[in-house]
């Protein structure tokens, strides 16, 4: 059983910056995969980046290319979001989860991903 507790949200002005945090605990190891989702109202969750624990192998999607960037720290168990430039669209709830498949390169499906985190809300002003 995979715990994950998000936390870094909160609001910002347009052009601002957030990161946030995907604390893992229970049953990790690095053979996973931790992604990055995110959903606006009444809209569906959508993947915004994936990395690959043991080899680093990330994939992002287009919309947050050169303004996200993920990266983790084996010795606390966590994964980080650094989220610069962020625009009034980037607003939403943010979800961490674990893919615990083998896998070469992170899945953009959140469908395949086992376990998830509470959410953290993010609110981006014009």
């Amino acid at each position: 059983q995979v715990q994950l507790v998000e936390s870094g949200g909160g609001l910002v002005q347009a052009g601002g910056s957030l990161r946030l945090s995907c604390a893992a605990s229970g049953g990790t190891g690095s053979y996973y995969t931790v992604g990055w989702f995110r959903q606006a109202p009444g809209k569906e969750r959508e993947f915004v980046v994936g990395i690959r624990w043991n080899s680093g192998v990330t994939i992002y999607a287009d919309s947050v290319k050169g303004r996200f960037t993920i990266s983790r720290d084996n010795a606390k168990s966590t994964v980080y979001l650094q989220m610069n430039n962020l625009k009034p669209e980037d607003t939403a709830v943010y979800y961490c989860a674990v893919d615990l498949r083998f896998a070469l390169v992170p899945s953009t499906r959140n469908h395949e991903y086992d376990y998830w985190g509470q959410g953290t809300q993010v609110t981006v002003s014009s």
